[in-house]
């Protein structure tokens, strides 16, 4: 994989991208992953086959300014949005982990501890518990650091970017 440009970020910043880096390389199978804020924005993405496909010069640009990352955080926090939902309705407290599986792939949503939400969208061969227990790790390491200086700081990195450049 290619790792994102981490050039004049904080060192948070970049422990944050190494971690999602580190995240996407030790986990197979999984396709894009998004860090979302509480309030739906993107912070953080990976999308290591469009990465492997840069490398090997056959990259093809998605439609649209960000392309599959920028759909994932719209996916990642609507479902957020709808099981918090649920969980209140049910009363049954917050909202850990959401996992949707699909024919041809499978979703993972978990909850990081500032409100933010860690979104993977898994292939369909991917073993699940090791993709959810890889989350987890990345949850626990992240969550602590993610304030909202830093939430800004990806944000603005974010809009910083070229229009269709690759996350």
């Amino acid at each position: 994989m290619t790792a994102p440009s981490t050039f004049g970020l904080s060192s948070e910043a970049r422990n944050l991208h190494w971690l999602l880096t580190n995240l996407v390389e030790e986990v197979p199978g999984l396709l894009s992953v998004a860090v979302v804020s509480s309030d739906g924005l993107l912070l953080l993405s990976s999308d290591p086959g469009r990465n492997a496909e840069a490398r090997t010069g056959t990259e093809q640009r998605p439609a649209g300014p960000k392309g599959s990352a920028a759909d994932l955080a719209t996916i990642v926090s609507g479902i957020g949005s709808l099981t918090i939902g649920a969980a209140k309705l049910m009363e049954a407290g917050g909202v850990k982990q959401t996992m949707v599986a699909m024919d041809d792939g499978s979703l993972f949503v978990m909850s990081i501890s500032d409100g933010s939400l860690l979104g993977v969208h898994g292939a369909p061969d991917c073993d699940m518990s090791v993709v959810a227990y890889h989350m987890a790790l990345f949850v626990g390491r992240a969550g602590h650091v993610l304030t909202p200086e830093l939430r800004s700081e990806l944000r603005q990195s974010l809009e910083a970017k070229p229009t269709g450049s690759a996350q």
